[in-house]
């Protein structure tokens, strides 16, 4: 069931985008962790069609792990957490003590940016951005004022190969998963000078400060662990 491929965030059937974040202390825990995941999880079969598939990706701080799971509705993960979560919860706390579990959120993809026969992506660059209070509509105006801030670029940032924006449930969150070359190539876009993204151009203006928006954050990480259906990977 493991799988080198990257996910497709843009897959119609994906109904719920699922991300957590999980603390572990050191490099060696997190490679330990994603190890202990992969051998709970081959042990067991496949917990419900309509998961497609389950990410896990080690953070640049060596202390995060992202984990990306798209199922097909809400009531399929709903029906997991009944009948098959905390078994393996328990399996890789056993194999693995101590790890703390920070936050779940849920998701529902609304926009993509990909570049065109881009290359396999060596860094994933999770952005999240919370707004005071639930409002649907104020998300998707920022959002897409992103894409026309990107869009206004003269030239898009060397080694960018895709952005996918996604909604959170509660209307109040988006987070945008972009694939880059490396870390390398996303740190220099974020330090070069002109009008590129963080820039102090009027269209990235208009986006940091968009009515509402309270905060946001910046993290970068690997894929670390892919797992699939059988067969499928």
């Amino acid at each position: 069931m493991r799988t080198t491929q990257q996910p497709d965030l843009a897959d119609p059937r994906i109904g719920a985008s699922l991300f957590s974040t999980w603390r572990v202390g050191t490099p060696e825990r997190q490679v330990e962790t994603v190890e202990a995941i992969g051998r709970t999880w081959e042990r067991r079969v496949w917990p419900a069609r309509d998961l497609l598939g389950y990410h896990v990706y080690a953070g640049e701080d060596g202390d995060t792990l992202l984990h990306y799971s798209q199922w097909a509705s809400e009531g399929a993960y709903a029906s997991f957490v009944k009948t098959h979560r905390q078994e393996r919860v328990d399996e890789i706390d056993t194999a693995v003590p101590g790890i703390e579990r920070v936050a779940l959120h849920r998701y529902r993809h609304y926009r993509s940016g990909v570049r065109e026969d881009g290359p396999v992506p060596g860094c994933v660059v999770i952005v999240e951005v919370e707004f005071e209070g639930a409002d649907a509509g104020r998300l998707r105006g920022w959002v897409d004022a992103v894409f026309e801030a990107l869009e206004g670029e003269s030239e898009p940032a060397p080694g960018g190969i895709s952005a996918h924006f996604h909604l959170g449930a509660e209307d109040n969150r988006v987070l945008n998963y972009a694939e880059w070359e490396s870390a390398g190539a996303h740190a220099a876009a974020l330090a070069a000078p002109g009008d590129g993204v963080g820039s102090g151009a009027a269209a990235w203006q208009r986006v940091q400060s968009w009515p509402g928006l309270k905060s946001s954050t910046v993290r970068r990480y690997e894929h670390a662990l892919g797992l699939v259906p059988g067969g499928a990977g």
